[in-house]
């Protein structure tokens, strides 16, 4: 009778019918308590908690948890992966973590899911802690715990722990498995050691793509382009598909190492063979088109980011603005720049830096003063972009006001191209004096140097500085090494005299003003 009723709930349970089949767990429930037939309700409670995960009822399933407490079975080897599976399913990740830990179950079923749905979530540091708490009550892992603790770990960095858990599977008599050795690649690779990465690859009698994308993604995230485009031909030689991140990473490469035409002509090859760009191909080649100005083909990738819908992705929106900027057809970047509701600071500086590449000085500036008036702040890409333009344009006036600007905020004074990108803009309106004077408060003495040799070979002189003394019957004006007073001898004895005496008692003055005092009087030489 119970056998039947077991059948009955199962096949209720398979085909959706949970109100069924939960009335029919009441009757198997009934008979269960007059025949003490455990089994059958650990049975029933396994198919009804699989139905709840799969068909997402959180509050039934939370009953049958009562249930399989009430039962007594929470520490049934059987239920535990269910209730775990249930509960992750739902992301109620800590809960499933308490009732793994509570369960002393040794099988590392649990475990295993508990820690994935930990990596799944990004939640790496938790997935490891889970890890040395499995090992520390017994469990032992095996080949589907080994990948998620070791992707864990890449993610997080942590070599140190990697390399433990590497030394276990070492010496654990687990069979090769290619799946946590891809895992062990991908780990070295993302932390950095890439020779011990290819060291794992080389060794590997069989590769799938994963392994050649962790270990040329290895290469790429150390700039080996080199020994990345040489795996990639070794790949391509193998006879390996390739998938929408190798075909990205190497076409990424291309984009960085300036290859620009070799990067579309990836993009394409990749179409041929049937790949559909993503968002990462696409700004790729958007990247491409504008470094070398082919609008044609950057107009041909807008229009298939339109039929596929990812014209509406921010970042996709950005890579256009920028090309269409770079290209010169500054209207269709003012529109796409216009359409884009959430401006990050790219999208600002990506317009900002295309008028001011074509010296449309009026329009960059507007749409900086715009910029100030919402909550994004420039940075120093946004200030080098115009501060040129003004050098340019010998708008000085302006290029006064984002000195200004820049002087107010801290966090543009170590940008040694903001500084050059002043100093250009002085030098063309003839401002050598406040050139050397930035040289010297910023403590490049070498370009300080090079300015007054310039000006001494422009014969270029400062007007002397001038000032008063009381004489006490009234002021009397005097000029830099001014010789015009019928007791010149006296005064200058006088203080060479007061400068021994401020010298003796140990007085130093600022450096930066005795440098530009002695500036200044050898500019009047």
């Amino acid at each position: 009778m119970v056998d039947c009723l077991l059948i009955t709930l199962k096949d209720f349970a398979s085909q959706g019918h949970l109100s069924k089949a939960f009335k029919t767990f009441t009757l198997i429930r009934n008979h269960a308590y007059a025949s003490a037939a455990c089994d059958v309700i650990v049975h029933s409670l396994s198919s009804l908690l699989l139905s709840c995960t799969n068909l997402k009822l959180l509050s039934e399933g939370k009953q049958l948890h009562t249930q399989v407490i009430t039962w007594g079975l929470h520490k049934n080897h059987a239920l535990v992966p269910k209730l775990v599976t249930f509960y992750t399913a739902f992301n109620f990740l800590d809960e499933a973590h308490i009732i793994t830990v509570a369960s002393n179950v040794l099988h590392p079923l649990p475990w295993n899911i508990l820690i994935s749905s930990y990596v799944s979530k990004g939640r790496f540091k938790d997935a490891i802690f889970a890890y040395k708490q499995m090992v520390y009550k017994g469990s032992r892992p095996d080949n589907f715990t080994y990948p998620s603790v070791v992707k864990a770990c890449g993610e997080q960095l942590d070599i140190g722990f990697g390399m433990e858990v590497h030394n276990s599977i070492n010496a654990s008599a687990l069979e090769w498995n290619l799946f946590v050795q891809n895992a062990l690649v991908s780990m070295y690779g993302k932390c950095g050691e890439v020779d011990t990465a290819r060291n794992i690859f080389d060794k590997m009698p069989v590769k799938d793509d994963v392994s050649w994308n962790s270990i040329i993604s290895g290469y790429a995230s150390k700039g080996e382009w080199v020994e990345a485009f040489k795996l990639f031909e070794s790949m391509r030689a193998s006879g390996v598909e390739f998938n929408i991140i190798t075909w990205n990473t190497i076409a990424g490469g291309f984009l960085r190492t300036g290859n620009y035409e070799g990067a579309l002509k990836l993009l394409c090859q990749m179409r041929m063979n049937g790949n559909r760009l993503d968002p990462v191909a696409m700004i790729i080649g958007l990247g491409a088109c504008s470094r070398i100005g082919v609008l044609k083909q950057g107009k041909e990738i807008h229009g298939l980011a339109i039929r596929i819908f990812f014209a509406e992705y921010i970042n996709v929106k950005n890579a256009l603005i920028n090309m269409y900027s770079r290209c010169g057809d500054l209207m269709h970047a003012y529109i796409l720049f216009q359409s884009v509701e959430a401006k990050s600071i790219i999208t600002w500086n990506s317009i900002i830096s295309g008028y001011a590449q074509w010296d449309r000085y009026e329009e960059a500036s507007f749409i900086f003063r715009d910029m100030l008036l919402t909550d994004i702040e420039p940075n120093y890409v946004t200030v080098a972009s115009i501060l040129p333009l003004c050098a340019r344009m010998a708008h000085l006036q302006h290029g006064k006001e984002f000195h200004c600007y820049i002087t107010r905020h801290e966090r543009f004074k170590d940008y040694l191209l903001i500084w050059n990108a002043l100093v250009d803009m002085y030098s063309r309106s003839g401002y050598y004096v406040l050139i050397a004077n930035m040289y010297a408060a910023a403590g490049s003495w070498s370009k300080l140097a090079e300015v007054r040799t310039f000006m001494r070979d422009l014969g270029v002189r400062k007007d002397p500085g001038c000032a008063w003394v009381d004489i006490g019957s009234g002021f009397s004006p005097f000029l830099v090494e001014d010789t015009s007073n019928s007791q010149t001898n006296e005064i200058y004895h006088l203080l060479g005299g007061l400068t021994e005496q401020i010298k003796h008692i140990s007085y130093v003055a600022h450096e930066a003003s005795a440098l530009e005092d002695e500036f200044f009087a050898e500019s009047l030489l």
